[in-house]
């Protein structure tokens, strides 16, 4: 009746059915019938909607499935019964009447029909309503109140909904506010209430009130009813995650037991609220009771019980079991869709609860469900493609999953009778995830362990199966496997999957001492895949107890009028009348004796006064005619704290006492200068270091009478190692020339104060180590942690919570200080903080001063970011801001005008702002050197607590700390504690041991083993011996501890040729060593220079080697660098042969070419170049000599041309004029154009041509000129002194060669005029003779001139007779275009009778370096 008999559609459908997988279908499709259900496969659905839209299917019949997301217009739509089966209630439902509507809509096809026919057959009952429905419009409802809880606790992890007021506020804009107005009656809204409180604010205070005791019952969240604060709990955070109901967890958190099994586990999974409309049907009791008897775990329940239903269906579904019930399908559906989150759940729930056992089961449920397989059966089940029987074969054999990895594919073939599946399955064993673990313990204090783990991937990495990432958990457990001490989520990435991957964390020891903890990593998706290592406590030496901190005495506060006698208390009036406390106490000590003395206290309550007393008493003594020198030498440890120390004194000392105040350099013919002139002279600990290196022979380095080291805790920190070179120096100084040195040296609160003060001599009464908690203003630490894994994520998250804490704990607007990892980082931080201020109504809340009043100070200012934060009172700093920006930008939050300051961490040390609340946003900066984020140190966090100190402002500070949640129990020890430093020296010594010999001030092996004893490692060795690798503690331990140091560090020098070692004894330097130690040089590079440089070197070989250089190890790239180098290298004059972007020697190559080529480089790129060139122009000093000791002269000259290039930031092709202010390539080529190439063609030009050509202003002109009168031009004139006796072969050849500058009188010669170079630098020239033919170098000298010189140059004459050409070269160091050279012939003569030919070097070795 709905098909003719011959028709097209007749033969279509026909052989259609044929592929159909649904027999019903097939039996039924070629009558033009067809069926549609969700239980189909897509492909057969998909077959059916093509038929029924063509037009060759007649009549469709099928389940409501099709009203949705199917677009099948008809001419007339039948609905037949209007309930269905729902899962969720477990019982059959009236279709909702948007269901009705949506299926009615499908009658009619627009272009075919002019009216569509719907028909409804329905029970009597409900038939008013049908009709009803069609012929008026019913309203929708909200159904929100429902899941009001739920939707309440998801807003409060967010962080949007901190507070009831805020949750009032939120709910205003939902749907169900909107009809609460429209139709109060049915949201049980009094009509009386609406005109009391029109915006129904105290209802929706009822609502979230009751919501939120309903929260704060089931433990998701915390209520205080008295102010209305809500505070996410960890529950809370994982129901919002796994969008589980507030009552499933509820019900989770209080049925959790430590002890339960398997079993236990799926019931509880049964009682999850998701499922409490499932019930069990009649019609399903037979399959349940047979389903029942073939899953592997028991089910206590009986059959009619639901929770015995769902367990039994999440079973069958991992066991991959076929159901015939069709209702029982979709529950099974509903079921397992859900598992995943449920199970997920209940494992996150056991891990913050620290279950060892439990926590293990949990996880491997979920990744049974997810992977479909049982734990018993064979991991090989996880991989596809590997056909049944064979699994079942390997399952069948005993032989554990470990042993496969030793088989070979043939072996495994034999095993299971399957040959040619042997190398597949070899394969795939080889795939499944194995990571090798090896742990490396070192106690820190006697309660806490630091565990450094190698993870060494060992599997083959394959996309299709492992995607791009695989997650495991690192679990570390006690003894008897029952508690997790610490937990964290690890994430191998495909990129690195073959490197080893180093994660440290720190764990509590229990007291007593166990035997031994495990560390265990778990995959999080493969069954099967964990590593388990037991780290053994037998040999464990805890550092021994520390000594308790100095009580701070309840003394009367000094006035500042004591200092008057000696007249300094101009130095505090007016700003102090009294000193604290602290500087009380350690007054006697400091201002009225010399003995040695350490300060330790929490940053921010007043050091530096003290160390200011130690000053003053050495001027007080000087004044008086003491016979000592007056020189103080105060160590900073960054740069940027000297400078903000000189910036102090200079206004203090400096115009107050007339003290001279001076800042080291780094150029060490400056800086000598600077030091012969200084009373207080501020260094950093390598400035110091390479002015005390050769303290024998400089007479200004013995004459210092007071060594003042501030922050002495970096001694655990990056600079920490040449700290303690340089400080052990002073106090080995003035033992060596018995004259006191006093070594004043200050620290935070120190758990170990009693070693470092031992280590630099100062005796008990000279030791101040006070508790963390004596700050002249205390301050309250809070600490958050924030449990997302992804880094990006949780500074994200952080945003908020940031935001809340600066409205909580600075309310009034009082300054506030927030510390991020990195620039990005600052700038979305300051947008979030203007956009939540902006979402509250109060866009300026941060800004106390009138918009007018900032507009001066904006435009000061280039980067649109800190413009536009500042406008709105948030001040942004930076390290890519220029000096005089953050000079606006911290004085506008200095006066108060913006309230809040957002920095970036680097910048702490150098922060002179101080603030009411501390936000320390994140502790993990971006560390590229492999990890992806590494910590902070605790000495930058107790840094950054300490700016929240305002003396006589506030009674208290406020730091608020946001961390990774793992790392919460870490800080909180050593934020409240005082924490111990370690020496790292053991590890950085060869440089310091290079250069002690190079002095002489190690001649023997003995001698090394007696400097090490002055260093505070070796007061720490017996103190912490398993910190150090030391298995006991008696004389003969350390001794040993210490040769052995000795003699391996000793053998390292010796290999790079720095040192040679005689009689096993005796040690002497080697010209490398020499070198190194000069230019303050790692051996490493010194020794790669050796290897790499030949005679026939070039300019690329020459930027390679710089490039290759130790020191630049430090600048690893960013994420999202490589696309910017990439495109450097690209555009770049030199191929490099190694051009891996991520490589930091391959950054530093590519930021010198583009510093050559003059790119726009990025903010941080910039900082990089402005480091990497002052290192690479001391490199380049001493590559050149280096060659000149192996006498080869292309080289040497190509790298004096390669300093000038780095100095003016050109390459050696470019015109020399471009080293001129305003000279672009433009200018350069109209000037070559008319035959001007040099600096000298330009300075002899007519004026009137001169400004024609380069079109510049007078002002311009100025700066020109000024820069060319700078431009060195030099006469050279020389002579050979020897000639007229005649020169014999084999003879000294003496040549003078007299320099003379033209040089206005009376006119001071500056500086090199290098704008492109980051730091002042003086000019130099080396005096080159050599023989170009040969290639050979015979003499070299550097110099330096003022207005004229006169320099001699010795070297051998050739040893055969007979004219020679040589060629005298005059090369500058720092511009380009001056360098002159001069040949000359040198007729040599036969040698005489006494023919001494001593086999010299061919030339003066080291001359070029040791001319001071």
């Amino acid at each position: 009746k709905f098909m003719n008999e011959d028709s097209a559609s007749r033969e279509i459908l026909t052989t259609e059915a044929e592929s159909c997988r649904s027999a019903d279908l097939r039996d039924i499709l070629p009558y033009g019938f067809a069926i549609h259900h969700a239980g189909m496969t897509r492909a057969d659905r998909t077959l059916v909607e093509e038929l029924f839209a063509d037009g060759h299917v007649q009549v469709l019949v099928s389940t409501a499935t099709l009203a949705w997301g199917v677009n099948l217009p008809a001419h007339t739509v039948i609905i037949k019964g209007t309930q269905m089966y729902n899962p969720e209630k477990g019982g059959w439902d009236e279709l909702s009447f948007q269901d009705v509507m949506q299926m009615m809509g499908r009658a009619g096809r627009p272009q075919y029909d002019t009216f569509g026919e719907g028909i409804i057959i329905t029970q009597h009952s409900e038939l008013q309503y049908y009709l009803s429905l069609f012929n008026q419009q019913l309203p929708i409802e909200s159904q929100f109140v429902n899941n009001l809880a739920d939707a309440l606790n998801a807003e409060v992890v967010l962080g949007t909904v901190q507070g009831v007021r805020e949750a009032v506020s939120w709910l205003g804009y939902t749907y169900l506010y909107v009809r609460m107005l429209r139709n109060p009656n049915l949201y049980g809204v009094g009509v009386d209430a609406l005109e009391d409180d029109p915006a129904l604010e105290r209802r929706r205070a009822d609502l979230v009130h009751t919501a939120a005791t309903a929260l704060d019952k089931a433990g998701l969240c915390r209520y205080d009813r008295r102010s209305g604060a809500l505070q996410a709990t960890d529950l809370g955070r994982i129901a919002s995650h796994y969008y589980i109901s507030h009552g499933t967890v509820a019900a989770f958190n209080e049925h959790l037991k430590p002890t339960m099994g398997d079993i236990e586990l799926c019931r509880l999974f049964a009682l999850a609220e998701e499922f409490k409309y499932v019930s069990v049907r009649e019609e399903e009791k037979m399959e349940l009771a047979k389903l029942a008897e073939r899953v592997p775990i028991p089910v206590k329940e009986s059959i009619e019980e639901p929770t015995a239903k769902i367990n039994i269906l999440l079973q069958a579904y991992i066991s991959g079991m076929k159901l015939e019930g069709f209702a029982l399908m979709a529950d099974m559906v509903y079921v397992t869709q859900s598992a995943g989150r449920i199970l997920r759940c209940i494992f996150e729930i056991v891990l913050k609860r620290g279950w060892a056992l439990l926590a293990d089961k949990a996880l491997a449920l979920c990744k049974m469900c997810n992977r479909r397989t049982w734990g018993s059966q064979t991991p090989l089940r996880q991989f596809k493609g590997i056909p049944a029987d064979i699994l079942v074969k390997v399952e069948r054999k005993d032989l554990a999953w470990e042993r496969y990895y030793d088989l070979t594919s043939q072996e495994i073939g034999e095993l299971i009778r399957f040959p040619k599946m042997g190398k597949a399955i070899h394969k795939f064993v080889h795939q499944f995830p194995r990571v090798e673990l090896s742990a490396h313990v070192q106690p820190i204090t006697r309660s806490v362990l630091k565990v450094d783990l190698t993870l060494t991937p060992d599997f083959q990495w394959d996309e299709k199966v492992h995607g791009f990432a695989q997650g495991f958990w690192i679990i570390v457990e006690d003894n008897d496997g029952e508690m997790i001490l610490h937990h964290e989520f690890f994430l191998l990435k495909q990129i690195n999957a073959e490197e080893d991957h180093a994660v440290s964390f720190t764990v509590t020891l229990l007291d007593p001492l166990p035997p031994q903890y495990f560390v265990r990593l778990v995959s999080d998706s493969w069954l099967g895949s964990e590593t388990t290592i037991p780290v053994s406590f037998k040999h464990l030496l805890l550092p021994e107890k520390h000594p308790p901190p100095t009580e701070l005495l309840d003394l009367q506060p000094l006035p500042v009028s004591a200092l008057r006698a000696d007249g300094f208390d101009v130095l505090y009036a007016p700003r102090l009348t009294h000193f604290n406390p602290l500087q009380t106490q350690a007054f006697q000590c400091l201002y009225n004796t010399d003995d040695n003395a350490l300060v330790g206290a929490p940053t921010g309550s007043g050091k530096t006064v003290c160390a200011e007393f130690a000053i003053l008493r050495v001027l007080n003594k000087a004044a008086k005619g003491d016979k000592t020198p007056a020189r103080c030498v105060y160590m900073a440890p960054t740069g940027e704290l000297a400078k903000e120390r000189l910036a102090d004194w200079e206004a203090r000392f400096g115009a107050k006492l007339g003290a001279k105040v001076v800042m080291l350099t780094g150029e060490t013919a400056a800086d000598l200068k600077l030091l012969e002139k200084g009373d207080i002279v501020i260094a950093t600990p390598q400035q110091w270091d390479v002015l005390s290196r050769r303290w024998k022979q400089r007479k200004n380095v013995q004459n210092v009478s007071l060594f003042i080291a501030d922050e002495l805790h970096l001694i655990g920190g990056a600079v920490g190692p040449t700290l303690e070179v340089v400080t052990s120096r002073m106090r080995y100084i003035s033992s060596q020339l018995e004259k006191p040195i006093r070594v004043v040296g200050l620290c935070t609160s120190l758990a170990n104060a009693r070693d470092l003060g031992e280590w630099i001599g100062a005796s008990s009464h000279g030791l101040f180590n006070f508790p963390p908690g004596v700050r002249p203003v205390p301050l309250d630490i809070h600490v958050q942690g924030i449990d997302i894994i992804n880094f990006e994520s949780r500074m994200q998250a952080m945003a908020r919570p940031v935001y809340g804490a600066i409205c909580q704990h600075a309310p009034e607007g009082q300054p506030s200080i927030v510390f991020v990892p990195t620039r990005k980082h600052a700038k979305l931080a300051a947008l979030d903080l203007l956009t939540f201020a902006a979402a509250d109504g109060t866009p300026n809340k941060f800004l106390a001063c009138d918009p007018k009043d900032l507009e001066r100070h904006l435009t000061r200012i280039n980067d649109p970011a800190v413009r536009h934060a500042l406008g709105f009172g948030v001040a942004l700093l930076h390290e890519s801001l220029g000096a005089d920006e953050r000079e606006v930008v911290e004085s506008v939050f200095a006066s108060g005008a913006a309230s809040v300051l957002v920095v970036t961490a680097p910048l702490a040390w150098g922060l002179s702002a101080v603030c009411k609340l501390a936000v320390i946003m994140g502790t993990q900066y971006y560390d590229a050197g492999g990890a992806g984020s590494a910590d902070y140190p605790v000495t930058d966090l107790l840094q950054m607590a300490g700016r929240a100190s305002r003396p006589l402002v506030d009674d208290h500070g406020t730091c608020v700390l946001l961390c990774h949640a793992p790392r919460k129990e870490y800080y909180k020890k050593f934020l409240y504690e005082p924490f111990p430093v370690e020496s790292h020296l053991d590890h950085f010594l060869h440089d310091h041991m290079a250069a002690e010999i190079v002095t002489r001030t190690i001649e023997t092996k003995q001698d090394a083993v007696d400097y090490l004893t002055w260093t505070f490692y070796y007061r720490r060795l017996g103190q912490n011996p398993n910190y150090y690798n030391l298995t006991g503690v008696t004389h003969r331990h350390l001794s040993d501890a210490l040769s052995e140091l000795v003699e391996t560090t000793l053998a390292d020098l010796e290999a790079s040729k720095c040192i040679s070692i005689e009689d096993d004894m005796d040690v002497a330097p080697l010209n490398l060593g020499m070198i190194g130690s000069y230019y303050y040089i790692s051996y490493t590079t010194i020794e790669l220079f050796a290897a790499s440089l030949t005679a026939k070197t070039k300019l690329k070989g020459l930027l390679e080697i710089v490039a290759g250089a130790t020191e630049f190890e430090k600048f690893a790239v960013r994420p999202g660098e490589s696309q910017m180098l990439r495109h450097i290298l690209n555009h770049s004059a030199v191929t490099l042969d190694n051009r891996r972007t991520t490589d930091p020697h391959v950054k530093t190559a590519a930021l010198m070419q583009a510093h050559f080529g003059r790119m726009n480089l990025n903010g941080d790129l910039t900082n990089d170049l402005a480091a990497i060139l002052p290192d690479a122009t001391r490199l380049i000093q001493a590559i050149v000599d280096v060659i000149s000791s192996s006498g080869w002269l292309a080289p040497a000259l190509a790298a004096m041309e390669l300093s000038q290039m780095l100095t003016q930031g050109q390459w050696d092709k470019d015109s020399v004029l471009l080293q001129l202010p305003h000279v672009d390539k433009e200018t350069a080529a109209r000037c070559a154009k008319a035959g001007v190439e040099s600096v000298y063609d330009l300075v002899d030009m007519e004026d009137d041509a001169r400004a024609e050509l380069l079109q510049i202003s007078d002002g311009q002109m100025e700066e020109l000129a000024a820069a060319c009168n700078r431009y060195p031009n030099i006469e050279v004139s020389y002579a050979i002194a020897n000639e007229s006796e005649g020169v014999e072969a084999g003879d000294t050849v003496e040549m003078v060669v007299q320099l003379e500058r033209e040089l206005e009188d009376g006119a001071e010669l500056g500086s090199v005029i290098s704008p492109r170079f980051p730091t002042k630098r003086e000019e130099a020239w080396w005096l080159v003779v050599g023989d170009t033919k040969r290639g050979t170098l015979a003499a070299i000298k550097r110099v330096t001139l003022g207005r004229k010189s006169k320099v001699k140059l010795e070297f051998q004459a050739p040893a055969e007779a007979g004219k020679v050409d040589y060629t005298l070269f005059f090369m500058c160091d720092s511009y380009c275009g001056c360098d002159q050279e001069f040949e000359f012939k040198l007729d040599v003569k036969e040698a005489g009778d006494e023919d001494e030919d001593e086999d010299d070097d061919d030339e003066e070795d080291g001359d070029a370096k040791m001319d001071e």
